[in-house]
């Protein structure tokens, strides 16, 4: 079982910029993989960014590319950052971390707001 507890989202001003974390814990040897996703009012999810336990990233979404970052790894001490810059207010969404195990199996955490107002 793993848990996942994602924070740092919030409002902000075209333009802006926020760092959403999120915290794994519990089983985190069987994460095969994390990624973010986020979905928008309306709007179906869509993965932002990936990452394996080996460190391999996929491509950022091509909305984001350049304006967000990914740090962090899936190790004993998991977290993951996704810093966002020059947020514009097609941004706006509920933002999740997921993690999947080896067998597929995936854990989602909450999710967190983030308002980018124009």
């Amino acid at each position: 079982q793993v848990k996942l507890v994602e924070s740092g989202g919030g409002l902000v001003q075209t333009g802006g910029s926020l760092t959403l974390s999120c915290a794994a814990s519990g089983n985190i040897p069987t994460i095969n993989s994390m990624a973010w996703y986020r979905q928008a009012p309306d709007k179906q999810r869509e993965m932002v960014v990936g990452i394996t336990y080996k460190g391999d990233r996929t491509n950022f979404l091509d909305s984001v590319r350049g304006r967000f970052t990914l740090s962090g790894d899936i190790s004993e001490n998991t977290t993951l950052y996704l810093r966002m810059t020059n947020l514009k207010p097609e941004d706006t969404a509920v933002y999740y971390c997921a993690a999947y195990n080896k067998a597929g199996v995936g854990y989602w955490g909450q999710g967190t707001q983030v308002t980018v107002s124009s």
